[in-house]
Parts: C-alpha cells; sequence; structure tokens
C-alpha cells in the first residue's frame, strides 16, 4: 500500500515547542486519515529547527466504498414527504426502494452507495486544513510575495510544502494543493549553511538519506545520541567528566541539524562561585554543558558547547565567541555572589514587611513568623532542636532577595544554604535553608535531617492550611498554589522519615497563627482531612497500592496518623492477597448487601447485641462466639499497632462465615429469628470496623 511523506519547511521552530508539534501533526494527520475510512499501518514524525516532517505507512490507495441505509415516509404517505424522501436519497422513483415491514407500518427504506475516493485526493483535502488550523502555542503572519499580509498563521514562516504519496515500487504522485500561495511538491532544502541548495525527493527514505548528505539529521532522538555519545567521549579523552543534563540535552538537540560537539574553557578563578551557580550560567546563557573532575567531583573551568556546523577552521571561532559571551556572564556571577556575601541574612529580612505574600495572608515577614512558630512546635515531634528549627525558618526565606537567586530564581535555597554557612550557621540549619522546599515532586529526595523535616513541614502546613482557610483549594486541573505538592510533600516527609504526627492538630496549630479577618474563615475545614486522603491515593497507588483500601482505611473516622494509615493499608492490602482475605471480604460483602436490603425494606437499623436465646442452629453459635473473640483479639491488636496480628484475627471469622451463610436462613418466617439473624450479621460488620470498613473495599 502506499505511503505518505509531508514536509513543513520553515525558519527555525523554538526548540521547546518541536516535539509536542511533531506529536500534533502525527495525530492529526491520522486522526483525520481513520475518519475517512484510510485505516494505515504505522507513522512517525520528526522534528528539525526547520521541519516538521511525518511519514505515514500503509495507507490504503483509495476509500472504501460505503453503503449506507436510509429509512424513508410509510406507505402511503403524503406526497410531500415522499418527494422530499426521493431527493434526499437521489432516487428517480419509489420503485428503486425496498419496503421494510415494522410493527408500526411498511416504510420504504433507500440503500445508498457512496463510492470512495482514491487517497491522494482525500489528502489533498484534508491536509491544508491541518496546515492552516495547526496547534502552535504561539503563531505569526508576515508578508506574502505581492508584498500584502499572508492570510496564513504559522509559528514562524513557512517557505516550503513537501507532500508525496505512492507505492515504493513506483514513482510517488505529488499531492497536489496549496496554502497561502505555498504550492505542495517534492522539493526540499539541506543545512542552512552547509547545503542550502533545493533536493528533490520522493519517499521517506529517499528523504532521510538526501538530507542526512546535506547535513541534516532528521531524528530528534539521533541528534541527542550524537550530541551526548561526543560530549562524553571528548571530555574523558581530556580526563574529565560530563554533567549530564537531559532537560538542556533535549533543548540542544532542538537548536541544530547537524550537531558539531566542541569544548571552551574560562578562567580559573571563577571555580570560587558555588558550581550551581557557575552550571546555571553556563546553562542559562549559553545552552552549554559543564564539566566536572571526576577525582574531586568539583566542576572544571571547562564547558562542552553544541555547534550547528562543520566550521573551516575546526571551531576556533565559534569557541572562542562563546568564551567571551560566557566571561562577562560569569563575571556577573561572581559580583552578585561576592557582593551577597557582604550582607548577613537576617539584615535582609527587614524588606519582606514590604512584600505581600497574599493579601489575605499579610506580608512575606508574617508568613516567616507563622513557620518560625510552628517549626518550634514540629520540632520535639521529630527529634530536632528548637532552636536550631526556629533559626532555619528564620533565615529560610532571606535567600529570595540576594542577588544570586534574583538572577537565577532555580538556586534558591541552594544559595541560603551557601551563605548560612558562609556567616558561620550550624550546619543543619544551613541545610534547612536548602531542604525545606523539598520535596517537590515524586521524585524528589526527602529531607532526614530533623531540622529540615520540621521547617519543610512547617512552610508546606502553613501554605495548605492558609490557602484553604481563605477557601482557595485547587479546581479541577488548576492549583496555582501548589497545593497538591504541598500535600504530597507532607505525605512523603511523614510516610519516608517513619514519624507519627497527627495531621488536624498541626494543620489546628497552623490555624492558630493565622491573623484572619472577620469575613475569613476562623475554623479549619473538615474537608483537608480528604484531600491528605486523595494525595495518599496517589502516593500509595504509585506504589502499587490500591486506592480503595485507603478509602476503607479512613472511612472509620478519626483517622490523621498517615503513617498509620499506610501501615495498616499494607497490613490490608497483603491480607486480601490471601484466601482467607478474599474469601472474608466476599463474606463480609454478602452480609451488608443482605443487611442493606432488608434495613431499606423494615426501614430500620438492626443495631445492638443479639440475643444468644434465640439461636437455634450451631452455625449461629459459632459466629456468635467467634466475633466476640476476633473483635476482642483485632480491637488488642490495632491498639497496639500490630495490623498484622488484627488481619490474622480477622482470617479465624472465615470458616464460621461460610458455614452460617451455607446452613443459615437469614430471612426466616419467624419474624424475631429473622431480626435477630440480621443483628448477627451486624455484628460481622462491627467486628471487621476494627481494621477497616470492607464495604469500601471493590472486589
Amino acid at each position: 500500500m502506499p505511503d505518505l511523506l509531508l514536509e513543513l519547511f520553515s525558519e527555525e521552530i523554538p526548540a521547546r515547542m518541536q516535539a509536542k508539534a511533531a506529536e500534533d501533526l502525527r495525530r492529526m494527520v491520522t486522526d483525520k486519515l481513520v475518519a475517512e475510512g484510510l485505516v494505515y499501518e504505522g507513522a512517525k514524525a520528526f522534528a528539525t529547527p526547520r521541519r516538521l516532517a511525518l511519514t505515514v505507512h500503509g495507507i490504503p490507495a483509495r476509500q472504501p466504498d460505503l453503503k449506507t441505509e436510509r429509512r424513508g415516509p410509510k406507505i402511503g404517505a403524503a406526497d410531500a414527504a415522499v418527494q422530499g424522501f426521493l431527493k434526499a436519497t437521489g432516487l428517480t422513483s419509489l420503485d428503486e426502494a425496498k419496503i421494510q415491514r415494522d410493527p408500526k407500518g411498511d416504510f420504504y427504506i433507500a440503500l445508498i452507495e457512496k463510492p470512495g475516493r482514491d487517497a491522494i485526493d482525500v489528502l489533498a483535502e484534508i491536509l491544508p486544513v491541518i496546515i492552516r488550523t495547526f496547534p502552535w502555542p504561539k503563531s505569526m503572519r508576515w508578508g506574502a510575495r505581492s508584498g500584502k499580509p499572508g492570510s496564513l498563521s504559522w509559528v514562524r514562516p513557512l517557505h516550503a510544502i513537501t507532500a508525496t504519496f505512492g507505492l515504493e515500487t513506483e514513482e510517488p504522485d505529488v499531492v497536489k494543493f496549496a496554502v497561502d500561495g505555498i504550492e505542495a511538491g517534492q522539493t526540499t532544502h539541506g543545512h542552512r549553511f552547509m547545503a542550502p541548495d533545493a533536493i528533490s525527493v520522493r519517499r521517506f527514505e529517499d528523504y532521510e538519506a538526501k538530507l542526512k548528505a546535506a547535513k541534516v539529521i532528521l531524528d530528534p532522538q539521533a541528534r541527542k545520541d550524537i550530541i551526548f555519545a561526543d560530549a562524553k567521549e571528548l571530555t574523558f579523552a581530556q580526563g574529565f567528566e560530563l554533567v549530564e543534563d537531559q532537560v538542556l540535552l533535549d533543548e540542544v538537540s532542538g537548536l541544530v541539524e547537524w550537531p558539531v560537539v566542541m569544548m571552551g574553557s574560562f578562567e580559573a578563578e571563577y571555580l570560587a562561585i558555588p558550581d550551581e551557580v557557575i552550571r546555571a550560567t553556563i546553562r542559562n546563557n549559553q545552552k552549554c554543558f559543564v564539566v566536572k573532575d571526576p577525582k574531586t567531583g568539583k566542576l572544571t573551568n571547562k564547558f562542552v558547547l553544541t555547534a550547528n556546523i562543520e566550521a573551516p577552521d575546526g571551531g576556533k571561532t565559534i569557541v572562542a565567541g562563546n568564551e567571551r559571551v560566557i566571561r562577562p556572564r560569569l563575571s556577573d556571577a561572581k559580583f552578585f555572589y561576592e557582593t551577597d556575601l557582604k550582607t548577613k541574612l537576617e539584615d535582609r529580612l527587614p524588606k519582606f514587611e514590604q512584600i505581600v505574600f497574599h493579601e489575605k495572608l499579610g506580608t512575606q515577614a508574617e508568613r516567616i513568623k507563622r513557620i518560625e512558630r510552628l517549626a518550634a512546635e514540629i520540632a520535639p515531634l521529630v527529634g530536632a532542636d528548637v532552636a536550631k528549627a526556629t533559626r532555619a525558618a528564620h533565615l529560610a526565606k532571606a535567600d529570595l532577595l540576594t542577588e544570586v537567586v534574583g538572577e537565577f530564581p532555580e538556586v534558591q535555597g541552594l544559595m541560603g544554604k551557601y551563605y548560612a554557612l558562609a556567616q558561620g550557621e550550624d550546619a543543619s540549619v544551613a541545610a534547612a535553608c536548602e531542604e525545606h522546599y523539598k520535596p517537590q515532586g515524586p521524585a524528589d529526595r526527602v529531607p532526614t535531617d530533623p531540622v529540615s523535616v520540621a521547617v519543610a513541614l512547617a512552610d508546606k502546613l502553613d501554605t495548605l492550611v492558609g490557602f484553604w482557610a481563605i477557601d482557595e483549594k485547587p479546581t479541577g486541573s488548576k492549583d496555582p498554589y501548589a497545593l497538591r505538592r504541598a500535600a504530597l510533600g507532607v505525605i512523603r516527609l511523614i510516610a519516608e522519615n517513619a514519624l507519627r504526627l497527627s495531621i488536624m492538630k498541626m494543620a489546628a496549630s497552623a490555624l492558630a497563627g493565622l491573623s484572619l479577618k472577620p469575613a475569613d474563615a476562623q475554623k479549619l475545614p473538615s474537608d483537608l482531612l480528604a484531600f491528605f486522603a486523595d494525595r495518599l491515593k496517589v502516593q500509595l497507588r504509585e506504589q502499587g497500592a490500591r486506592h480503595d483500601l485507603v478509602d476503607a482505611v479512613f472511612a472509620l473516622g478519626g483517622q490523621d496518623d498517615l503513617l498509620m494509615i499506610v501501615r495498616r493499608v499494607e497490613a490490608l492490602g497483603k491480607f486480601l492477597e490471601t484466601d482467607d482475605g478474599k474469601n472474608l471480604l466476599a463474606g463480609i460483602k454478602r452480609a451488608s448487601n443482605i443487611l442493606g436490603i432488608e434495613e431499606k425494606k423494615d426501614k430500620r437499623t438492626f443495631d445492638g447485641a443479639p440475643d444468644a436465646a434465640l439461636y437455634g442452629l450451631g452455625e449461629e453459635k459459632a459466629l456468635a462466639k467467634a466475633i466476640g473473640e476476633v473483635k476482642a483479639e483485632a480491637s488488642a491488636a490495632v491498639a497496639k499497632e500490630d495490623f498484622a496480628a488484627a488481619m490474622s484475627a480477622m482470617a479465624k471469622l472465615r470458616p464460621p462465615v461460610d458455614a452460617f451463610f451455607e446452613k443459615v436462613r437469614v430471612n426466616d418466617e419467624d419474624a424475631k429469628v429473622r431480626e435477630n439473624r440480621l443483628k448477627l450479621l451486624n455484628e460481622i460488620r462491627s467486628a471487621t470496623r476494627a481494621v477497616a470498613d470492607f464495604s469500601k473495599i471493590q472486589d
């Protein structure tokens, strides 16, 4: 079957847009093909700085013929209805229609046959629409050849369109269409400087090979592989090690069509700047990789750049140009750093009194005081020194007002650590200045130093409780204050440090530190705990746990010790993987279903202890005895926080529950016996709630 080759050749596409644009092109074209009945075999899209390309393999040469039936009026209907039916279906008379018998009467049916079109004609129709409606995040218009503005809106001026379609064994045809005066053809261009001449292409294999000969590597992954391998080899050859950076690698590969890796250097005096500042300077301003000495782990005065050309002088001029730009950037960074060191962190804090954190939550200075107070309260609970936790909370935000962080916001916290150490602060205090922001995501490191943990919890809880109190909660996909991330951070801090803390007590303490106006909330909303439960589900689900088990534990109420919830969920999950657990769950579900039906029928509940005198069968007596023993044993185990033992106790219910349902008829004809047996079923449900609400667990 034929293949499609499509290329959209333009001025430079921003690197950050290329990957999504390639995927959008693949999705839009293939979705349209399928909608037109042209089911393809495979598709792959590519992007370079100056082109989006797509190959679609195995497209049928022609659409399938379509046969549809259209129901018309009843036999004997008014002439106007009949004439409308004939006109709409293209029939010349009713003799061409079929008659379908129906209980409501006999109807005319028209069989409409729509012949399929050639795929190349379908492509000529859909491709211009896709190009005109392409979802660039930003686009522009430019002058047409006549001097008037063009009608096409595109990310950068579009120069050429390549579109061919045909079998591998034949010369492909050009898909004939035009967009804003640009006619589709089979001509593209190679590298802007090294091979700018026009290139005639036929199909994808021919296209990719000719581009490579014209100094263009089409596949972004191939360009990444070249840059990474050459950079590693170049640094290794000089006894150094590349500092890997996947995000930068993705970006750099989108800046070049023919990657050429080179190494430059800068003055060793700049190594007095913290490594992270050097890296941010070189990375952000020149898109270059930094290099470290594997013996010391510290940066060297080398950097790796990626050029887009094989220069006649071997790249000396390009390297020198990059060095000329990097040198003043590092000089500025060194000046900022040395200037920052002249002012102590605490001397910067008065400026926070003029900076508003949120109009309803006060200034940054007020927020810092709240974090200090809360960190001091949390410190004893996590084994931290109160004075150190208070000091760390006092200084933690100060680096936001430094020159270096103003220039490179990504090093906030980290610079706080450097400045704290420089002014002689305790190592734990300095570490907390950096780590109180952590963890900032599911893959981020969790602090373990008690001082850092205390300040990190205080910082996140103040954020959560504050915005919760003024009703600025996340909605749908919107979370402008990153409250979901803050809650997940609290959960990970507690779980990974095995901390025994009450979320609601800490939250209440955070609320007490807020100075809220009468119009704002004065008490902690109850749904904050539900919010933590939802975040905990996300966390546990990523670890392979079931979200319904979290619901089953939270449903017991009063569960805000996250560590114990996690351990209870783990024990419950292991129990339900056993045969005893699976069968007991089925029995409990059966009991709950029967109770639900009968409670609805009688419009009452069956609470209260059963009457032992009404037990007429041995299975009833055995179940009642087992319930009493299990309830006591499981409750005692839960009180000792031995959830595995609690689950073992629950397992003892399985045999008597199975026997009860096999031998006992719950809805006995004697009303008193029936009520007593329903109360016994309620006792099963009550006993198992010592561990979890089994009704929340999915089968």
